[in-house]
């Protein structure tokens, strides 16, 4: 089947006569389709490497989007995210494989469909506070309104995403089979200050996950990839209009979500600086977004506020331990543009949560302040 063949297989309003690739995302295939009457969809291969279950991953969407939307019609709101269309078969994905697609020379894989939101604006960084301040709406308003939705209902698509106890388990075993492999024993020794430096905080970098096995903090539904480009703000007042992208809603922790957006929103440069003298966490930005975030995500437990520092420290950390990970075994998972590049978004990521740890206070300061606490 063609893109336009899987297209006449949803609920379209009339028949499509373009379809072409859009955007720059790096997991799924994306393609702006228009139709007869001129209404925009978006259509999507999903990545059956990235995602293991792509039904177990529609379930969860189309589970929460129902929801949200009962619960914005009962309250007289706008509701926040885009339902899939349904297809001729009441479904909420067209399933191709592998031998349907050769013997008609097409394409094969997972593929659903979504409205495309029109006048709206998609970023890739904040282009002013107003901006960052209303990612922190977008991300606070979207937990607090699945408060109430049972997490427990719904699938981990990717297991352990963000489980940093996992994710050290992980390191650990790299470390050991690249210390014994010819071929990567010396990135080992590139990356010795690097390792020494996420093995001396093992033990800090796990207690949000020891408090949320211990219940201490609550499970939540949660986004778990809370960059700006998955929030579409209105082209003209710049206010939320969508959060997007929600393959990776599963249960977690408040804090990982709100923490992933301090680390790429209030620093002071780029994933990958090489110039460490650069990496900063700019508490102007912190006190921004967390104004937004503690305005909007209604029910925060007093313990989750407290420890709002800890989570922008802790997934800062997360990530530079993935990035080593990563280059200790042969930059398999992250696509790279030079040798070393993992190393240095790692090096990148640990200044960021050394710098994070230095400001711990002024960042505990200002969430007391915000919160009244």
């Amino acid at each position: 089947m063609n893109t336009m063949d899987i297209l006449r297989s949803f609920l379209l309003d009339s028949e499509p006569v373009s379809c072409e690739p859009y955007g720059n995302g790096h997991i799924n295939s994306t393609f702006l389709v228009q139709t007869q009457k001129g209404t925009r969809y978006i259509l999507q291969r999903l990545s059956e490497e990235a995602f293991k279950n792509v039904p177990e991953l529609m379930e969860n969407i189309s589970g929460i989007a129902q929801f949200l939307d009962a619960k914005a019609k009962a309250e007289g709101t706008p509701c926040h995210v885009l339902p899939p269309v349904m297809t001729v078969d009441k479904e909420t994905y067209v399933h191709v494989t592998e031998d349907a697609a050769q013997a008609e020379d097409g394409l094969s894989g997972y593929f659903r469909v979504t409205q495309f939101a029109e006048n709206s604006i998609c970023l890739e960084k904040p282009e002013s506070e107003e901006d960052f301040y209303q990612c922190a709406i977008a991300f606070g308003t979207f937990i607090s309104e699945l408060a109430d939705y049972p997490a427990e209902t719904l699938h981990e698509t990717i297991p352990n995403f963000h489980n940093t106890v996992d994710r050290y388990r992980i390191f650990h075993e790299t470390l050991e089979r690249a210390k014994n492999d010819p071929e990567l024993a010396p990135r080992v020794e590139e990356a010795k200050d690097e390792i020494a430096f996420v093995l001396e905080r093992e033990h800090s970098a796990g207690v949000l996950q020891e408090m949320r096995e211990s219940g201490e903090l609550p499970t939540r539904v949660t986004h778990n990839d809370t960059k700006l480009n998955n929030v579409l703000l209105d082209k003209d007042t710049r206010q939320l209009l969508y959060v997007i992208d929600l393959d990776t809603v599963m249960p977690g922790l408040s804090l990982y979500d709100y923490g992933d957006c301090i680390r790429f929103g209030a620093a002071t440069a780029p994933e990958d600086e090489k110039d460490l003298s650069k990496v900063h966490c700019d508490l102007h930005l912190f006190e921004v977004f967390t104004k937004g975030f503690i305005e909007s995500c209604k029910g925060l437990t007093d313990l989750e506020i407290e420890m709002l520092p800890e989570g922008a420290r802790t997934i800062t950390l997360e990530l530079g331990v993935r990035f080593l990970t990563d280059w200790l075994d042969g930059d398999k998972y992250f696509a790279t543009k030079y040798p070393g590049h993992n190393l240095d978004r790692c090096k990148s990521q640990l200044a960021l949560a050394l710098d994070m740890e230095s400001k711990k206070e002024q960042m505990k300061e200002i969430v007391n302040e915000l919160s009244g606490h």
